[in-house]
């Protein structure tokens, strides 16, 4: 008897065991598994019974944050505890193994953009479609396909079989106050290129709020998109927005939607979403926030940064404060979890105000304001644990200067501020606890973009300016190479001046329009070149004088440590005859620039130019 009864123990054991066998492998194959392991669900992560729940929270939240002092803002509760230039890309296998990519922030996190090659092929976003041509080599190059859009598309993500469309379309909805049928949603657009020819839509995923940023990371497109709800109030109801994948539809509900109890202002939901783009795998997690305005990623994390203002108490009653709430989600393989969340005084200028690095987030930001007559700006740095604690910061710098770059790389931070000249500032970021500045370089101008020569080495891309005291004229288009060898001692060692006021470059906003090689001495930046016509003044030309429109193009340099910038040529898309009144159109501009092996490729709206890299000839014209 005694005998039977151990086997029974045993055969009840051995099912008990395959059963949580069982249970496990059905976990880890869950697709929309949120197990990360970055710490503890926190107590106050809490979701909605119903709409007229969060109705009240917010009403509620907005009147409690009315009365909530700078002294009080630590920071958002934690939801859970705790650089490279090019896009890696798969490329075909008969393409060549030689040739530029997008130019981005974070190596291994590509970016979207409105040109994107593999090596064999260019795929254009231009107007409202996409053209697929085949570039290499260049002698045959030949639009291969077209895919027609009826949405605005923003850019372009491409991996080895896969092309991904990212953009905007308008949904049929209700305003409340006039009943307009209006409603803007993200949409992402999944197309299999096996073949070029024939591109083959096999996923179509559209939410409804603002498209703000994406991200592709391995086969994973993470995007983030805001809903503004407000539009939405009627009474105890509040609409929530719609996904629809593949033609099925997924309504979001009260109880999707995670949130904590710290007070704002006002209220949207943010919603990220990955998109594996080789088996369609969607995922999508919702969060009552107070938006985000700019977005940065690293490998496993997305952050969504805001302007904010809070109340500072005052000799004079409550000021309003500015400050950016950062908001840090984990991301990995497609799972999606909220972390923590971080406030610091000051506002950033753009993606690269902000920087991941080794477990530490840190962030650039200017307070004040020296326009309209104001001369109270400041500077800041700051330095956030996992948590987004902060642990370290440097406050004060360039006091009546504002931010115009900022670049984090490695343990520095590089930035350039700008009232009347440009200093170029070299800081210390070895210990988070400490930033320190190390030195710092006083020239005229200023730089609105920063990008790596090597480890001593920093371009700047910016304009000229002519100091007039209280302000400055800016003049034409000013490319720096800053030498901090000596950290302590950054110097200016090579500079180049192109145009006169007005000339103007899509790279000062849009690092991806600026294309750089060392390997081959290449640099590449778009430029709309102003003038000045000497004939028309007398004496002195004045710095506010403004220059014509001479001509718009991709400008060609050739840059080393040794002899600086050497402008080759330059590739226009423009026909230059004074006669014909399509000769200065916008479409003809040159937007992007990229090379495959020993040719350079221009892109504007209406073409695709080859030109050789050495003597800039001709080798063909391509039509869009």
């Amino acid at each position: 008897m005694k005998k039977e009864h151990s086997q029974v123990v045993f055969v009840w054991a051995v099912v008990f065991l395959l059963l949580a066998i069982l249970l496990s492998a059905l976990v880890a194959l869950n697709p929309n598994d949120d197990d990360l392991p970055v710490g503890e669900y926190d107590d106050d992560v809490r979701s909605f019974s119903n709409s007229s729940e969060m109705k009240k929270f917010i009403d509620d939240s907005r009147e409690e944050y009315k009365d909530r002092n700078i002294g009080d803002s630590s920071g958002p509760t934690a939801m859970l505890g705790g650089t490279g230039e090019t896009t890696t890309m798969m490329m075909d296998a008969s393409g060549s193994t030689d040739y530029s990519e997008t130019n981005i922030q974070v190596e291994g996190v590509d970016e979207p953009d409105i040109v994107k090659t593999d090596g064999k092929y260019l795929y254009v976003l231009t107007g409202d479609e996409v053209v697929i041509l085949r570039a290499y080599p260049a002698i045959n190059a030949q639009v291969v396909s077209r895919i027609q859009l009826d949405y605005h598309a923003s850019g372009l993500f491409v991996t080895d079989s896969r092309l991904v469309i990212i953009g905007s379309e308008y949904y049929y909805g209700y305003y409340v106050w006039d009943s307009r049928p209006y409603y803007r949603g993200a949409s992402v657009l999944v197309y299999d290129i096996s073949s070029r020819s024939n591109p083959n839509l096999i996923q179509n995923v559209t939410t409804e709020g603002y498209y703000l940023d994406s991200r592709l990371i391995g086969d994973h497109v993470y995007l983030a998109v805001t809903y503004y709800m407000y539009y939405w109030y009627n009474d105890d109801e509040i609409r929530l927005p719609v996904t629809t994948n593949n033609g099925v539809t997924n309504q979001i509900n009260p109880w999707d939607i995670y949130y904590w109890a710290d007070p704002a202002y006002s209220y949207t939901l943010t919603s990220i979403l990955s998109i594996n783009v080789e088996d369609s795998t969607l995922n999508q997690k919702v969060y009552l926030t107070d938006a985000g305005h700019v977005m940065y990623a690293s490998m496993d994390h997305v952050y969504l940064a805001k302007h904010h203002y809070i109340h500072s108490p005052s000799s004079s009653g409550r000021e309003w404060f500015p400050c950016t709430v950062i908001h840090k989600i984990a991301i990995r393989e497609g799972r999606i979890s909220y972390v923590a969340s971080g406030i610091v005084p000051g506002t950033i200028l753009n993606q690269f105000s902000m920087d991941e690095h080794k477990g530490y987030f840190r962030i650039a930001t200017t307070v004040g304001s020296w326009w309209w007559g104001r001369d109270d700006s400041k500077n800041n740095v700051y330095v956030l644990n996992e948590d987004m604690e902060t642990i370290g910061k440097l406050e004060g710098l360039a006091p009546g200067e504002t931010i115009y770059s900022a670049r984090f790389l490695g343990n520095r931070c590089y930035l350039v501020t700008f009232k009347q000249i440009d200093p170029f500032f070299v800081i210390d970021l070895r210990n988070p606890k400490d930033p320190k500045v190390l030195g710092k370089l006083k020239i005229p101008g200023f730089s609105t973009y920063l990008h790596p020569y090597d480890e001593n080495h920093v371009i700047g891309v910016g304009k000229d300016a002519d100091d007039q005291g209280r302000f400055a004229w800016f003049q034409g288009l000013k490319m720096s190479l800053f030498d901090v060898t000596n950290v302590y001692r950054p110097k200016e060692v090579a500079k180049i001046d192109i145009g006169d006021r007005g000339t103007h470059s899509e790279a000062l906003y849009d690092h991806k329009a600026f294309l750089f090689d060392r390997s081959k001495d290449l640099l590449i930046i778009p430029i709309q070149l102003h003038e000045v016509d000497e004939s028309k003044y007398t004496g002195e030309i004045p710095s506010w004088a403004y220059g014509e429109f001479v001509m718009q193009g991709a400008f060609v340099f050739k840059l080393t440590i040794e002899d600086g910038f050497e402008l080759k040529g330059t590739i226009s898309h423009m026909n230059n005859d004074p006669n014909d009144p399509y000769t200065y159109r916008w479409d003809s501009y040159v937007r992007r620039s990229l090379y495959i092996e020993d040719s350079i490729y221009t892109v504007s709206n209406t073409m695709v130019k080859i030109n050789d890299m050495d003597t800039l000839d001709l080798i063909k014209t391509v039509g869009l």
